[in-house]
This record gives structure tokens, C-alpha cells and sequence, in this order.
């Protein structure tokens, strides 16, 4: 087995079942340390004891890169596939072998944990045509928001991985954000900026218990914008997790979604298991108001676009009828309705 490949693999692994980033993040730094390396020259390094000594190799991932050079599938790998399944496992049936792409994803130029290269081949790893890069807006500075001059590096960045194929895993990247919505309503970032962007999800992050009147008015009027794809999150809610649990928060749901109807906007069905958002009830209301969705993974590690599945599973048990999901639909679709707005 390849040593980068069973290192990533590992860190995939530790990411789905949401163990401590410091594991995946140091499998993921043994992987690029080895990467300057070719085979030849990794061999060797592992036979006079150089790599072991080279500064982010531990014991651990020595021993998986050690197996891996010898021809076999690290003893590490073996135990995390026996517990947990391979990091591509079978084909996903059901709506969520439907869904083409994923609309809100984080890398490191936020408060993701890897690149953006490293985001997309994982994307493709489980099947994904598409990826929309969705990192937060400035006015998050506890998640390193992107301000306009980082956000227009970055759209640098995804045309060259476009067009290198390899490096960009083979996965057509999107240009996107998660736009904070800010307390009187508007998007937090210029309206040229949100303009030359494909897609734009936008979340409230703050404030998230204040009282139901003036939420719904925040909420009405980010949905009334024309930069507005998709409604992130839309309760807030924390159900489980490291970071404890939040209740969801109070709003006129029946009016909110009934704007998300009529001005083509999306309401995110947030695949991560801490957030379950939004809950049974409001997918139900928002399927009644005539909604459409956007199944998404809100990833911050590759192992967690395998979230996926939890998202397409509550929206399946809902009764979401694939055609009214917009990431089911081909990239031009998406592109066409986005831009609509």
C-alpha cells in the first residue's frame, strides 16, 4: 500500500468516527513530510532510521509508513477498518447515491483542518462530482473569515485546481461561502465579492437566542437578498458533540420558509451529527411551504463529507422528494439556479 494513501486514509478514518483532531492532524503532517520524498528515497530513509528521527514522524505514524514500505497494510489502517469500514466503502444507495455534490464545505483558509486539494480528493473519494469551497465570511474572525482581498486568493486558487486535474483530485471545486448574516439582516461581504461567487450559503452564527420577532426579520431579510443560495443552519441547534448542546433557536418558521419559496432559496439540511438541522418538524413545515434543499456536509476535515449520509437519510425519512434537493442535480443545473438569483 502506498504510505500517503494509508496516512490519509487513517486521518479519513479518525475524522468520520469525529476522534481528536490532534490524531488525524498528525497522520495528515506525516503524509506531507513524506511526500518530498520518493519511494526510493523513503525506503531508504525507513531502513537507516533518518525518518524516524525527522522531526512530525511519532512512533505511530513511523510504524504505518515502516508497514506500508515493507508491501503491507498497516496494522493501524487494518484495526480502524475492522472497527469502522474502509474510508470508501460500498456504494451509497438510496437518495444518498443521488446527491452529486455538496454545497458547504471549510478548508484551512478558515477554520477547516487541511487544503483545499486535500478537501477535493476526499470529495471524490466519496463519489462527489462537485464541490463548493464555503469558508466563513470576515466578520468571523474567531474562524479566520476570509476578507475580500484572502476570498479573491482563493478564487485564484480553485481556477488553477481546476484546471490541474490531479491536484484538484479529478472533482470539479465551485467558488462559494458561508456568508454570516449580521444582526441588521445584510450579508457580511460586498455585494461585487458574493456576485462573482457560484454559490453563496448564508448562516447566522451569533445572537442565536434573540427574541423571535427580531430573528425573523434578520432571517426575512438575508432571504430576500439576491446573493442568497442557500439558508445554513437555520435553528442553530446543537444536539450532542465536544462543544455540548444548544437549543434551536426561536423564529417564525411558517414565514421564513414561505420567503425561501418564493425567492428560490434552499434550506440546508446540515449533514453533521452535532447539528441534525434543521430538526424533523421545520423540514416538514418547509416541504409544505414548497422549498427546495441543499443536503450538505458543512466538512471541516475530508472525513467528514462520509456525514453525507446522515443528512440524505433524515431528509429520506422526510419524505424530500430528490428533485427538490438542488445538489442532485448536475453541476450546470446548480450553476443555472444559482445565478438565476
Amino acid at each position: 500500500m502506498e504510505p500517503i494513501a494509508a496516512l490519509e486514509e487513517i486521518a479519513f478514518l479518525l475524522e468520520r468516527d469525529r476522534a481528536s483532531a490532534f490524531k488525524s492532524k498528525a497522520f495528515r503532517k506525516a503524509a506531507g513530510i513524506i511526500g518530498e520524498f520518493d519511494a526510493d528515497d523513503l525506503a531508504e530513509r525507513v531502513r537507516d532510521g533518518r525518518l524516524k528521527r525527522t522531526p512530525g514522524i511519532g512512533d505511530t505514524t513511523f510504524a504505518v509508513i515502516a508497514e506500508a514500505v515493507g508491501g503491507e497494510v498497516p496494522a493501524y489502517l487494518v484495526a480502524l477498518r475492522e472497527k469502522s469500514g474502509p474510508a470508501a466503502g460500498a456504494s451509497p444507495t438510496g437518495l444518498r447515491a443521488k446527491l452529486r455534490g455538496d454545497l458547504h464545505s471549510h478548508t484551512d483558509w478558515s477554520d477547516g483542518t487541511t487544503p483545499i486539494s486535500t478537501m477535493a480528493r476526499a470529495a471524490q473519494l466519496v463519489g462527489l462530482e462537485y464541490l463548493v469551497v464555503s469558508d466563513h465570511s470576515p466578520n468571523l474572525t474567531i474562524a479566520n473569515g476570509l476578507s475580500v482581498e484572502r476570498l479573491l486568493d482563493q478564487l485564484d486558487v480553485l481556477e488553477r485546481l481546476n484546471r490541474d486535474e490531479r491536484a484538484g483530485g479529478g472533482i470539479r471545486l465551485l467558488s462559494g461561502i458561508e456568508v454570516d448574516i449580521l444582526l441588521d439582516g445584510s450579508l457580511d461581504q460586498s455585494p461585487e465579492m458574493l456576485e462573482r461567487l457560484d454559490v453563496v450559503v448564508a448562516s447566522i452564527h451569533s445572537k442565536l437566542r434573540t427574541e423571535s420577532k427580531e430573528l425573523s426579520e434578520r432571517m426575512l431579510r438575508a432571504v430576500r437578498n439576491p446573493r442568497t443560495n442557500v439558508l445554513g443552519h437555520c435553528t442553530g441547534r446543537l444536539v450532542e458533540g465536544s462543544r455540548g448542546t444548544r437549543p434551536q433557536s426561536t423564529f417564525d418558521a411558517k414565514a421564513v420558509f414561505d420567503a425561501c419559496a418564493e425567492h428560490d432559496v434552499a434550506v440546508e439540511i446540515n449533514s453533521r451529527p452535532e447539528r441534525q438541522d434543521p430538526p424533523d418538524d421545520l423540514i416538514q413545515l418547509a416541504l409544505e411551504a414548497g422549498c427546495r434543499f441543499s443536503i450538505d456536509s458543512d466538512a471541516h476535515a475530508p472525513g467528514h463529507f462520509a456525514f453525507l449520509e446522515l443528512g440524505a437519510a433524515r431528509a429520506e425519512a422526510n419524505g424530500v422528494p430528490p428533485e427538490r434537493i438542488v445538489n442532485t442535480w448536475p453541476a450546470e443545473q446548480l450553476l443555472d439556479w444559482a445565478a438565476a438569483r
